[in-house]
């Protein structure tokens, strides 16, 4: 599969065509092994040799068994040879069978791969509460492990469940005039809230990174994009965000001392807020991604606290949906969503179009409102004209689609 230049920026390059095995050192593959009834419903992504790792999981009390398992691998050196993945069955709730189960998964992987268990992650996502086809998992491990390639497109196939595409993108970026490619993968459609959502992403990369930077990293930016986004308000029992690097570019381990660790930042930021953004776009039953941007804050929290109490009110949903200007919404969830706010300051924007000024309604064109309201993107502006710091949270409306959806998920 050829690669074409996409969008420039001045840190890195967007890649046409993105693909998780793109960085040096990875191969991936997906398969339908009967967990669902016809799509793929299993994958792994394996490196050549041992990569950097790092992850960041749901704060759902009922933590899935292959959350546990692989936060139990990652524990030992923050190293990894490979993840395997499974949809239509979360293995959450399943008690002990259900540990037994995913340690299962990680010792076939591990087996086939000829390396230490704790090498190798498990995720897993769909029904809750229902144990898994253990028999159908390990012999689809065993058959798929011969089908790893690269590229490879399939696996972003095998993890989807009630998502209508897959999401995958891709930045290269130069360290020390050496090429870098970082890549990414998600799913992710309902029970998606801050704090991450029913998603599951996947990041390679061939850069040369110590695991403690790179959890840190993935820390950080995991805050400002994975935690910004919201469908539904539902947190997941199965989230998380995995990254591998192969380190294969060859360039000295990178650090915040190092020169190019500001362009490596922004490479791999833009990675995660793309995928977050589509994953937001994907709600189940979604018309129009929303965009809320809070400028103005006292400090980032405040900024992220408006944001997402605005992206994610059923009420500002369903305006959008509906295309009704209503910005009574938008206030009324700013306010629940930073109470010490000074109403008399704020200034609110649907797209274009200024509703609010100073904390009073202003007149405004209904039908250019409207149009704002009926873009693929919606953009909702607020500003507290209180300090400097910004946040961006993003989601989508909420149609009568969703409910169609999840009232009949199990049938």
């Amino acid at each position: 599969m050829g690669k074409e230049s996409g969008v420039l920026s001045p840190a890195f390059t967007v890649q046409k065509g993105a693909c998780i095995t793109s960085p040096k050192g990875f191969k991936a593959a997906g398969m339908h092994v009967g967990i669902k009834r016809k799509r793929p419903d299993l994958g792994a992504i394996v490196c050549e040799r041992e990569a950097t790792a790092a992850a960041v999981y749901t704060v759902n009390a009922f933590q899935a068994a292959p959350i546990q398992v692989t936060q139990d691998s990652l524990g030992v050196s923050g190293k990894l040879r490979g993840v395997v993945v499974n949809s239509g069955n979360a293995n959450a709730c399943t008690g002990r069978q259900g540990m037994m189960d995913a340690y299962a998964m990680r010792a076939k992987l591990a087996e086939e791969l000829a390396c230490p268990q704790s090498m190798v992650a498990v995720a897993s996502t769909g029904v809750i509460g229902v144990l898994m086809p253990m028999n159908k998992v390990i012999q689809g491990i065993e058959a798929l492990v011969p089908k790893l390639k690269a590229p490879d497109t399939s696996f972003a196939e095998a993890i989807l469940t009630t998502d209508t595409c897959t999401k995958q993108v891709e930045v290269s970026v130069e360290i020390e005039g050496k090429p870098v490619t970082i890549a990414g993968v998600a799913k992710g459609s309902g029970m998606i809230k801050p704090n991450m959502a029913t998603m599951l992403a996947f990041i390679t990369t061939d850069a040369v990174i110590e695991p403690e930077i790179l959890q840190s990293l993935l820390w950080k930016t995991t805050d400002q994009t994975f935690n910004m986004i919201t469908v539904d308000g539902d947190t997941s029992t199965n989230d998380m965000v995995l990254v591998m690097a192969s380190g294969e570019a060859g360039h000295a381990p990178l650090d915040m001392h190092h020169a190019d660790w500001s362009k490596f930042q922004q490479a791999f930021q833009y990675v995660c807020r793309e995928l977050a953004k589509m994953i937001a776009r994907d709600g189940e039953g979604a018309t129009r991604l929303i965009e809320v941007v809070v400028e103005g804050a006292i400090h980032e929290q405040e900024a992220q606290n408006i944001a997402k109490a605005v992206v994610g009110s059923s009420l500002v949903k369903t305006a959008v949906f509906g295309a009704d200007p209503n910005w009574g919404r938008i206030v009324c969830a700013a306010g629940y969503g930073e109470p010490s706010l000074r109403p008399e300051s704020i200034d609110v924007y649907l797209g274009h179009v200024q509703v609010i000024g100073g904390g009073m309604p202003l007149l405004f064109d209904e039908e250019q409102a409207r149009e704002e309201l009926n873009q693929e993107k919606v953009i909702i502006r607020v500003n507290l004209h209180r300090g400097q710091a910004t946040a961006t949270a993003w989601g989508c409306d909420l149609t009568y689609e969703y409910v169609r959806i999840n009232a009949s998920y199990r049938t």
